[in-house]
C-alpha cells in the first residue's frame, strides 16, 4: 500500500533524515518513534505528499508520488489519505458536524447520515451543532479523527494525536482511532512519543539520524 525507498530529506546542507526505507501493508498499524528533532513529523508530511524530499521515492497504491503534479497529489490525498494533526486544525467558524463533513464536501459527496454515524462512533453524538471552542481537548481530537476518517481513506497518518492530552483522555482517543481504522480496513501510521500508544501498534519503527530500524 505504502512504500518508501531510500528516502532522504535535507534543508540545504543539514540532513533531516537519511535513507529511510519502509513498507506499510493495507490494514497495518505502524508506530514511528524517535527522539525530538529526527524528522518524524517531516517524514509523515512526505508520506502525504505535503512536503518534498531530497532523494529516494514514495509509492502509494502503485503511484509514484514524486512523479505526480501538485494538483494530482492533492486529489490523491483528498480521496485516499486522512491526516490527524496534534494541533487539531479544526475550523473555528464551523460547527463540529460541518468540520467533520469537509472531506465529503471537497469530494462533492455530501452525506449527512455518514457524518452523524461518525459523530456517534467517536462519542460525540448530540454535539454536532457545537462550535470548537465549546469542546475539550479530547473532544477536539475526536473531531479531528472523525474528519480524517469520514471519507473512508485507505491510509490514515496521525502526528502525535495524543501529545496534548492527559493519559486517560489519550487512551480513549487511541481507542477511537484504532476502532475506526480497523472497522474501515485503513492502514495507520502514527508518529508518537507515547510508549503507551506505540505499544498498541502492530509494528514499531525507530527513526534516527541514521535511518529507520524495527
Amino acid at each position: 500500500m505504502l512504500e518508501l525507498r531510500g528516502l532522504s530529506k535535507s534543508y540545504g546542507d543539514t540532513p533531516v533524515f537519511r535513507d529511510v526505507s519502509l513498507a506499510v501493508a493495507a490494514g497495518e498499524f505502524v508506530a514511528i518513534v524517535g527522539e525530538s528533532g529526527v524528522g518524524k513529523s517531516t517524514l509523515l508530511n512526505c508520506m502525504a505528499g505535503l512536503d518534498h524530499w531530497s532523494a529516494g521515492s514514495i509509492h502509494f497504491q502503485g503511484a509514484d508520488l514524486g512523479g505526480l503534479s501538485e494538483d494530482a497529489r492533492a486529489l490523491l490525498r483528498r480521496r485516499h489519505i486522512g491526516f490527524v494533526f496534534q494541533a487539531f486544525h479544526v475550523l473555528p467558524h464551523l460547527d463540529v458536524a460541518q468540520n467533520i463533513a469537509l472531506p465529503l464536501l471537497l469530494l462533492d459527496q455530501p452525506d449527512d447520515a455518514r457524518v452523524q454515524a461518525m459523530l456517534d462512533a467517536v462519542g460525540l453524538g448530540g454535539l454536532g451543532a457545537r462550535l470548537p471552542q465549546q469542546l475539550s481537548g479530547g473532544q477536539l481530537q475526536r473531531v479531528a479523527i472523525a474528519r480524517a476518517l469520514v471519507h473512508r481513506p485507505a491510509l490514515l497518518l496521525a502526528d502525535e494525536p495524543t501529545g496534548n492530552l492527559d493519559p486517560g483522555t489519550a487512551a480513549r482517543v487511541m481507542d477511537v482511532l484504532l476502532a475506526q481504522t480497523r472497522e474501515h480496513g485503513a492502514a495507520l501510521v502514527l508518529v508518537t512519543h507515547s510508549e503507551a500508544a506505540a505499544a498498541r501498534a502492530d509494528r514499531i519503527v525507530h527513526l534516527s539520524a541514521a535511518g529507520v530500524s524495527a
